[in-house]
């Protein structure tokens, strides 16, 4: 089902092996078209761009786009006890290992009277984005809310699109979640759209801009992300899934297959990447793929997945031109199948998986990570959302007139060699008299 890519026995550049990694571009470029004007019409109509996107892409019409009250409480009571329960732990499991991402507040002391403060400033206002076209994702309620919530953000509104077999409303679940994590302004609406109503607000619905928008979503979402950059913050893009599983001889084939197959079920355009310098292996994994993906519920959709262009095994001379492969694609999920794994070489990945028994599945539910990732490439220089997502880094200066006294000729000869001279008048004239 996976085409084959076969890299052994080349000396690639960087260029070259960045050519050779399958991406799927023309869907991603695309998306940025159609994104960017879908932002640009909720921008200027507002709520008549929303309600015309919901019935032309989710078969809805004549809903609530601001979710009343009584709709997230209802949810909660019908909610599946058992689904309850394992919410709740998502919750407690994030709300942990996201307390650890906020930095305390540092305080450096260059000298007597000369003190800088490190502190970390919340945004105010926030949008966050949960998917809802061919699945359901309350877990994505937990990854976006509990970080904002930890970094100490005021106001959080939630969006996710109307489903057609619910009469316009949010999923039930999705509106669960988000009462059960205390969240009281929550919109059906989906898609770029969402993104687009978020950064510029909608007066009709009493829906504010916001200043950060996060959330994954489809190549869509992802680009209605970089076509609001600049009017607010955002989080990487999150787009279609990725997996990128490296392995060798010690793998278990089924196992792969199985991993393969469970990012590929997310949407059509998920990808899907096998690294190996083993081809017994490949060969192996090929032979597990066929059946168990003929036979998974989503199986067009995983067939769909898998054969296409952003989808491969890719055959490698050793782990060490696997590890290199593997940093030049920069994969969402990146799991390692090795007898002697190295995390540490592994630098460009939204997360790493080490071991047979640390699927990706884990971390999109109770590792206690968070699931919404960098993709396209961007784990290059971009991280997963976390509670940092949601924090400013601010410096606070405080100089008494001594100290500022030490550093007094030395921004004076910066602000000469700068032919910036008004910056050292104002320091000089904190210790001579202003002249009328």
């Amino acid at each position: 089902m996976l085409r084959t890519i076969d890299l052994r026995g080349r000396a690639l550049s960087r260029a070259e092996l960045l050519a050779e990694v399958p991406r799927a571009t023309s869907a991603r470029d695309e998306a940025l078209n159609i994104a960017a004007g879908l932002v640009a019409d909720v921008a200027t109509h507002g709520e008549s761009a929303l309600r015309e996107q919901a019935e032309r892409f989710d078969g809805a019409s004549g809903h609530a786009v601001r979710v009343p009250a009584a709709h997230l409480t209802e949810a909660l009571e019908a909610l599946d006890p058992s689904v309850r329960e394992a919410l709740e732990m998502a919750i407690s499991r994030v709300r942990e290992a996201s307390a650890a991402q906020v930095p305390a507040p540092i305080m450096t002391e260059l000298g007597p009277g000369a003190r800088v403060w490190q502190r970390w400033q919340p945004v105010r206002r926030v949008g966050l984005y949960v998917p809802g076209g061919k699945a359901v994702y309350p877990s994505s309620v937990v990854m976006n809310v509990v970080p904002a919530q930890v970094a100490g953000v005021a106001e959080i509104a939630l969006a996710s699109p109307p489903q057609r077999a619910f009469d316009g409303r949010v999923h039930p679940v999705i509106l669960a979640a988000a009462e059960l994590l205390g969240v009281t302004e929550v919109y059906a609406m989906g898609g770029a759209g969402a993104i687009g109503a978020f950064a510029y607000g909608v007066a009709s619905l009493g829906l504010e801009p916001v200043d950060v928008v996060t959330g994954p979503g489809n190549n869509y979402v992802a680009a209605a992300k970089r076509a609001v950059a600049g009017r607010v913050g955002t989080d990487s893009e999150a787009g279609a899934t990725e997996i990128l599983i490296v392995a060798d001889d010690s793998a278990d084939p089924r196992l792969v297959a199985v991993d393969l197959i469970s990012q590929a079920e997310h949407d059509e355009q998920a990808s899907a990447v096998l690294v190996t310098a083993s081809e017994a292996l490949a060969t192996a994994v090929q032979v597990e793929l066929a059946p168990r993906a003929a036979a998974t519920r989503h199986a067009d959709r995983v067939a769909a997945a898998l054969s296409g262009p952003q989808s491969a095994i890719v055959l490698v001379d050793d782990v060490a031109a696997a590890t290199e492969f593997s940093n030049a694609y920069a994969p969402e999920h990146l799991e390692l199948h090795l007898a002697e794994p190295r995390p540490e070489d592994f630098v460009h990945a939204g997360a790493v998986f080490v071991g047979p028994d640390s699927p990706v599945s884990l971390g999109d539910y109770l590792a206690g990570s968070n699931h919404v990732l960098p993709t396209g490439g961007q784990a290059r220089f971009a991280a997963g959302l976390s509670a940092a997502t949601f924090l400013r880094p601010q410096q606070v200066i405080e100089y008494d007139r001594a100290a500022l006294g030490v550093v007094r000729a030395g921004i004076v000869t910066l602000a000469e060699a700068e032919q910036l001279p008004a910056h050292g008048e104002a320091v000089e004239a904190r210790f001579t008299a202003l002249k009328a």
